[in-house]
């Protein structure tokens, strides 16, 4: 095997389960991750089609199964909290309800795939990667606290700001979907019972909702807005976000004000645009990339959970193939999911304008690509 040593940068979902799949052929892996422990927080995700099939695969569909919201439908509310409407066949947060999907909530999944990995990797916290360099004989790494190592190869998994990326591709403009939005933990306080209200106005620049999470003990509520021009702000800097939404958001009615106010003090918060992310190629050298840090498609896509764990199963499993040889492998991994992912960054765009349309009060239009189609339309492959 070429290469044996591999560093990931990201312990999230796309990190964890990569990690997962490369410790099972063979492949010694550190996870290098910012937070100084678990991170924590994050809205409700979706597993879906052939991702549904990697979790089994990796042994933990039962306890996705077990751990998933059981949503059973949504309502849409004006300022005073009256109901407008209902739905108890689709919802805001996961779609149809009757496709037999698996929402569940980010740091759940995350976890459920570092529990799969276990003690067989190193695991690297409150650290980040500051240099790389490579050369035909592997790749040397640089640290912002620790010394520096060597690898054969270096993953990033670290998301739509990936650090990995930019150290080695670059700044990577991103393509802005003129929406902002936050979400953090609150209180389940409206009582809900696996049930989510959203209140968005027509024609209003903003919206926001509350679902009921962890057998209604608590909820996660969703604050957005809509911006035209990107925003100049500190991805960095949870404060500042935090004021920007505020400032956004202020006069709003319903439950707004009282979201606002307890996401000061709320044990998480993550706060981002809705972007995407589009290069020409996701490696370079022995540097490859995962997930949003690849190809964001934005939450509007649905789909970035889902992909994070279809990558992590195809890129190892290429290494397998390969024997370690990063050049087949690599080459081998985007070939299989390139426009797989492309359709899937459609998606955004498409489910993008519906919702514009629904803000405007009008009927949406369902010309575009089928969304089952296209997430069905990859096949898990044999490694």
């Amino acid at each position: 095997m070429s290469a044996k040593n591999v560093l990931i940068s990201g312990g999230s979902i796309g990190g964890t389960a990569l990690a997962y799949w490369l410790t099972e052929y063979g492949f010694n892996v550190t996870i290098v991750e910012v937070t100084p422990e678990f991170r924590r927080g994050g809205q409700a995700i979706d597993v879906r089609g052939p991702a549904l099939e990697i979790a089994r695969r990796m042994g933990i569909g039962d306890r996705l199964e077990a751990e998933r919201l059981r949503m059973r439908g949504m309502s849409m509310v004006d300022a005073e909290g009256n109901e407008i409407y209902r739905n108890e066949e689709h919802t805001f947060t996961g779609g149809d309800l009757s496709k037999g999907d698996a929402e569940v909530l980010r740091e759940d999944l995350a976890r459920m795939a570092a529990d799969a990995v276990g003690d067989r990797v190193e695991w690297i916290y409150g650290d980040t990667i500051t240099a790389v360099q490579q050369d035909e004989l592997g790749v040397t790494v640089d640290f912002r606290e620790h010394d520096r190592r060597n690898f054969d190869l270096v993953i990033g998994a670290d998301g739509l700001h990936s650090n990995t990326r930019r150290l080695v591709w670059g700044e990577v403009p991103f393509t802005m979907l003129g929406t902002y939005l936050g979400v953090w933990t609150v209180p389940n306080f409206l009582d809900l019972d696996n049930w989510q209200i959203f209140h968005m106005v027509p024609g209003a620049s903003w919206g926001g909702g509350i679902i009921s999470v962890r057998d209604n003990t608590e909820a996660r509520f969703y604050a957005g807005f809509e911006s035209a021009e990107p925003i100049d702000y500190d991805y960095r800097d949870q404060d500042a976000q935090k004021r920007l939404l505020a400032s956004r958001l202020e006069g709003v009615g319903w439950i707004v004000p009282k979201a606002l106010e307890l996401m000061w003090e709320a044990p998480d918060f993550h706060f981002d645009p809705m972007a995407q992310v589009h290069l020409d190629t996701w490696s370079k050298g022995r540097v490859a990339l995962i997930g949003d840090a690849a190809h964001c498609g934005s939450p509007m896509s649905g789909q970035g959970s889902s992909l994070a764990l279809i990558d992590a199963y195809v890129l190892a499993g290429e290494l397998r193939a390969a024997s370690g040889d990063h050049e087949v492998a690599f080459a081998a991994y985007e070939k299989e999911l390139r426009e797989y992912v492309e359709a899937n960054q459609r998606l955004a765009i498409q489910n993008k304008a519906r919702s514009e349309a629904q803000m405007r009060g009008e009927e949406p239009d369902l010309i575009g690509e089928d969304f089952y189609e296209v997430v069905t339309s990859w096949t898990v492959k044999e490694y």
